[in-house]
C-alpha cells in the first residue's frame, strides 16, 4: 500500500492587488490556518499603509507571522526571511495549524522550497571599486561589462536592472565564478516542492491595473503620506529597501518640493503597475511549480485540490 500524501503548506502568490489577503483569510478560516507573510516590504514596521499590509481587523481573523517585524533601518535579506519563515513554520505546525504563505516576492517563495546559494561575502574593497565605477553609468553599460566577463549570468538578467547586474559583477570579480554557478548549489530549503500546493493568482491585466490605481488612492486617503513623512524624518539611507518601496521615493520628493503630489501619486501608481508586470514575468519563467488560477476561481480550486490530495491512497 502507498503512503497517503499530505500537504504541509499552501503557497499563495500573485501580483500586488490581486486579492491574496482575502483568499488567504477565507482559507485560513476553513483550514484552521495561520498566515506567514511572504512579501519583502510588508515585513517593515514603518510601512503599514503604503504596502497595503493587512488591517488589524484582518489580522484578528487568523494568526499572522513576519508582518511589521523589522525596522526600516535594517536591510532585511532573503536569508533572514528564510530563517524566520522556518521558525514560524515550526511554531505553526506545533500548534496544529495549517501554514499559508502569502505574498508576491518570488525570491522568498523560491528560497522556501529550493534553498539559497552559498555565495562567499564580497570584499568591501571590491564592492567599493565597482560601485565607484558604476556611478553615473547607464544600466546597459553595466550589463555589457557583465556580459563580457560572465555571459552566462548576463543572459539571465535584464540590461535595465543595474543593481542585479552590479551584484553579479561583484560576485564574479571576487570569486572568479559565475553567479549562476552558485545558484546551482542551493541549500537550506524549509519545504519540499511535493509538500506544498502552490498557486499564482492571475487576474485580468486591465482589471488589475485599475485595481492598483484605486488601491493607491485608497492608501493615500488612509494616511500613506503621513506615514511616508514620518519615515522621511528618520533620515535613513535612501538605498535601504524600505526607502525604495513603491510610492515612497516619489512622495518623499514631493514632501521636499521637488515634484508635485499629483506627480508623486502617478509615479507610485506607475511603479506599482510596472512591478505587477514583472511579477507575472518572474513567476511564469522562474516558478513552474505554481498553478495559475483566476482569483474568482482560486478558493474553490484550492479546497477541491486539498481534498483530493488528502483522499489519494
Amino acid at each position: 500500500m502507498g503512503t497517503e500524501p499530505t500537504m504541509r503548506a499552501l503557497l499563495i502568490a500573485g501580483p500586488t492587488a490581486s486579492g491574496k489577503t482575502a483568499l488567504a483569510l477565507s482559507l485560513a478560516d476553513q483550514f484552521g490556518g495561520a498566515i506567514i507573510n511572504t512579501d519583502s516590504m510588508q515585513v517593515y514596521r514603518d510601512l503599514s499603509i503604503i504596502t497595503a499590509r493587512p488591517t488589524a481587523e484582518e489580522m484578528a481573523r487568523a494568526p499572522h507571522h513576519l508582518l511589521g517585524t523589522v525596522d526600516a533601518a535594517e536591510n532585511y535579506s532573503v536569508a533572514r526571511w528564510l530563517a524566520d519563515a522556518g521558525a514560524a513554520l515550526r511554531s505553526i505546525e506545533a500548534e496544529g495549524r495549517f501554514p499559508i504563505f502569502v505574498g508576491g516576492t518570488g525570491l522568498y517563495f523560491r528560497a522556501l522550497t529550493q534553498g539559497l546559494s552559498d555565495i562567499p561575502p564580497v570584499p568591501e574593497a571590491v564592492r567599493a571599486e565597482l560601485r565607484d565605477w558604476a556611478e553615473g553609468r547607464a544600466a546597459e553599460e553595466i550589463h555589457a561589462r557583465l556580459a563580457a566577463l560572465d555571459p552566462e549570468t548576463a543572459a539571465t538578467l535584464r540590461p535595465s536592472d543595474p543593481q542585479r547586474n552590479l551584484r553579479a559583477l561583484e560576485v564574479f570579480t571576487s570569486t572568479g565564478r559565475s553567479l549562476v554557478s552558485f545558484h546551482a548549489e542551493r541549500k537550506g530549503a524549509v519545504l519540499q516542492s511535493d509538500e506544498v500546493l502552490s498557486i499564482f493568482l492571475a487576474p485580468d491585466r486591465d482589471l488589475l491595473r485599475a485595481r492598483i490605481d484605486v488601491r493607491f488612492d485608497g492608501m493615500m486617503a488612509a494616511g500613506a503620506l503621513e506615514e511616508v513623512e514620518r519615515l522621511a524624518a528618520r533620515g535613513l539611507d535612501p538605498a535601504l529597501p524600505a526607502m525604495r518601496a513603491h510610492g515612497v521615493p516619489g512622495l518623499i520628493r514631493a514632501l521636499r518640493g521637488d515634484i508635485s503630489f499629483e506627480e508623486a501619486i502617478e509615479k507610485g501608481k506607475a511603479d506599482t503597475r510596472a512591478y505587477s508586470k514583472r511579477q507575472h514575468t518572474w513567476f511564469r519563467h522562474q516558478a513552474p511549480d505554481f498553478t495559475w488560477v483566476k482569483p474568482e476561481e482560486a478558493e474553490a480550486w484550492v479546497v477541491a485540490k486539498k481534498s483530493e490530495i488528502a483522499k489519494t491512497p
